[in-house]
């Protein structure tokens, strides 16, 4: 098993950056791929960010290409996502999850919710106009 915990979400003007946290424990972090995922109100939840167990590979959407930036600290076992220049589209409840290494290491295996095997419970980003 592996727990995820989320913070730093919160409210932010547009245009305004937040830092996301994504703190795990119980297994070996560095044997999973991290991704970021987001849900609207009235939507479906999608794909934000991945990256690999060493960090080495970040997959982006394009939503958020150019604007957000996933990293990771294995010796923290934390993944973060940094987003600047936010726009109210951005709002959603973000989840941090976890797959492990061999299911999804590629830039289409990584966008794949159906494979992450553990979700934290979320954070809310909030971006007003």
């Amino acid at each position: 098993q592996v727990q995820l915990v989320e913070s730093g979400g919160g409210l932010v003007q547009a245009g305004g950056s937040l830092r996301l946290s994504c703190a795990a424990s119980g297994r070996t972090a560095s044997n999973y791929n991290m991704g970021w995922f987001r849900q609207a109100p009235g939507k479906e939840r999608e794909f934000v960010a991945a990256t690999t167990r060493y960090g080495a590979t970040g997959v982006y959407a394009d939503s958020v290409k150019g604007r957000f930036t996933i990293s990771r600290d294995n010796a923290k076992n934390t993944v973060f996502l940094e987003m600047n220049s936010l726009k109210p589209d951005d709002t959603a409840v973000y989840y941090c999850a976890a797959v492990f290494a061999t299911k999804a290491s590629t830039s289409i295996t990584l966008g794949k919710i159906g494979l992450y095997d553990y979700w934290g419970q979320g954070t809310q980003v909030t971006v007003s106009s």
